[in-house]
């Protein structure tokens, strides 16, 4: 039997098959996962083959995890050595993101760019609670909304409490399977509310939040939208901590520098203090946001004295 992974407890998962019955699955022994070591041996939207155990309580057996064709993980929040496998098989990844109650740092926001951009995943960013937003907050985003954009991306403002720019988000996410993701508080439970009435997603996590017990967990859940299309939701993270990525690499996840690599007089540029060094003439001339470039140095640093 093929399925695939809805949502993950730890020892159990959640699996709907290709008839849509829905399945408790639980593995035996250790799968072969194509050399990947992570905490999480199965992911919220990885396709496995199963053996039925009992029809009657609807359990299974996973016996293979398919070949992702990819996946986003991140540094284990309990294990700093390890990695999480956050979900696989995505379209496409959404950050909720704002810029008051809490405001997202644009740190933040670019780990998680750099995340999506070395696993191939096509990355949104949607700016929530833009009824809180006064002049100044408006002047920042549009900024961010050139600046993200200029490099490739897809930005959008909008509030879950006023349903203001829903119906752009709703056909971006439509017929695709999305991985969602954010800052605890950023709304984004609230937001998935309105896209998928019915969902009920809890929105007081940040009230009751104190990084112990439940709220700690880092697996996902998968949802079916109406009129096609899955969301995959995560817990609020409090950071996005990199993992298997080399200094030489980075320049190569932020697009606006990867377009002009080739323009280095030295292969091997990091683009430091180097001669002849095409992207930091591109930051001085402004085609590079002296902002992103300063989000490169600072990830690059964390890379060199393993902090990240």
């Amino acid at each position: 039997m093929k399925a695939l992974v809805y949502k993950s407890t730890g020892s159990w998962y959640i699996l709907k098959d290709e008839s849509g019955k829905i399945w408790n699955g639980r593995t035996k022994g250790v799968l072969k996962l194509e050399d990947i070591t992570s905490t999480n041996p199965i992911a919220v939207g990885d396709f496995v083959e199963c053996e039925v155990e009992s029809e009657d309580n609807a359990t299974a057996i996973i016996s293979e995890i398919q070949h992702r064709h990819n996946y986003i993980n991140r540094q284990s929040p309990r294990h700093k050595a390890q990695h999480h496998i956050v979900a696989a098989n995505l379209d496409q990844s959404m950050l909720v993101a704002t810029l008051k109650e809490p405001k997202t740092s644009q740190g933040f926001i670019d780990r998680f760019l750099v995340a999506s951009e070395m696993y191939h995943v096509p990355a949104i960013i949607g700016f929530n609670k833009s009824d809180l937003y006064k002049a100044k907050d408006i002047d920042k985003y549009e900024q961010w909304k050139r600046m993200y954009e200029t490099a490739g991306y897809k930005v959008l403002l909008v509030s879950a409490e006023k349903n203001e720019g829903l119906d752009d988000l709703k056909e971006l996410l439509t017929n695709k399977t999305t991985l969602v993701s954010g800052h605890s508080g950023v709304g984004k439970s609230s937001l998935l509310n309105v896209i998928m009435p019915g969902m009920n997603r809890k929105t007081q996590d940040v009230s009751g939040w104190s990084g112990k017990g439940q709220h700690t967990t880092t697996f996902a859940e998968m949802f079916d939208m109406p009129g096609g299309g899955k969301i995959i939701d995560t817990p609020g993270m409090r950071e996005f901590g990199l993992v298997d990525i080399e200094k030489q690499e980075v320049s190569h996840y932020f697009p606006e520098m990867r377009d002009r690599l080739n323009g280095c007089q030295f292969n091997n540029c990091l683009h430091f203090n180097e001669p002849g060094c095409a992207i930091k003439e591109a930051v001085r001339s402004g085609e590079i946001h002296e902002d992103r470039y300063v989000s490169y140095i600072n990830i690059m640093e964390s890379i060199e004295d393993k902090s990240y």
